[in-house]
C-alpha cells in the first residue's frame, strides 16, 4: 500500500494559495495610459551566432503617451488593430554610430527595430490616488468606459501592485 506522504505538500500550497487573495474595489475616478515607444537597438558580440547573451545598445527612441485611447498629441500611426497610437519612427543608427560602441573582437548585428507598450492605471479611492502597473484588456476596459464615466471593479494582483481585471459594474 503506497503511503500519502503528498498530502502535507498540497495543504502547503493550498494554504499559500489561500493567503495571496485579489483586492477588488470599485472606482468613478480612474485613467488609463498606454506609453507607446519605438526604439533603436544593437547587438554586440564576439560571436553573434553562437553568443547566448549579446550585449545590446539602445539608440534612437521615441515615445508618445496615449491616455483612455484618445488620440494624444504627436501621434502620427495609429490607431493600429488595438487601438493605440505611436509616435514618428526615430532616425535609425548610421553604420558610424554602430560601429562606435563596438568593441575590439566585436561583431555588431544589423539595427532592429523595437516596439514596446506600457500599460497603466490611475485610480482614486477614499480620496487617494494610485497608479499602477496594468495590461493591455485593462486598459481597454478603461477606453471603453471612459466617456460615460461608468464606476468600475478593480482586481488588483498580488501584493496589490498591479491591477489585473477591470469590470464595469451595474452592466
Amino acid at each position: 500500500m503506497q503511503k500519502l506522504t503528498f498530502l502535507p505538500s498540497i495543504m502547503t500550497v493550498l494554504t499559500a494559495v489561500a493567503l495571496i487573495s485579489c483586492t477588488n474595489l470599485t472606482t468613478q475616478q480612474y485613467e488609463a495610459t498606454a506609453l507607446t515607444s519605438y526604439t533603436w537597438q544593437v547587438k554586440y558580440a564576439n560571436n553573434l551566432t553562437n553568443e547566448p547573451q549579446p550585449r545590446i545598445e539602445t539608440f534612437a527612441s521615441t515615445s508618445v503617451l496615449n491616455r483612455n485611447g484618445l488620440k494624444p498629441p504627436g501621434a502620427v500611426i495609429g490607431p493600429d488593430d488595438r487601438g493605440l497610437w505611436w509616435p514618428t519612427l526615430p532616425a535609425r543608427p548610421g553604420v558610424d554610430e554602430v560601429e562606435q560602441r563596438k568593441k575590439p573582437q566585436q561583431e555588431a548585428g544589423q539595427p532592429e527595430l523595437q516596439k514596446t507598450v506600457k500599460y497603466e492605471i490611475s485610480y482614486e479611492v477614499g480620496g487617494q490616488q494610485r497608479t499602477l502597473p496594468t495590461n493591455y484588456e485593462v486598459y481597454r476596459q478603461v477606453v471603453k468606459a471612459y466617456p460615460s464615466r461608468t464606476p468600475l471593479q478593480l482586481t488588483l494582483g498580488v501584493n496589490d501592485n498591479s491591477v489585473e481585471k477591470a469590470e464595469p459594474v451595474g452592466k
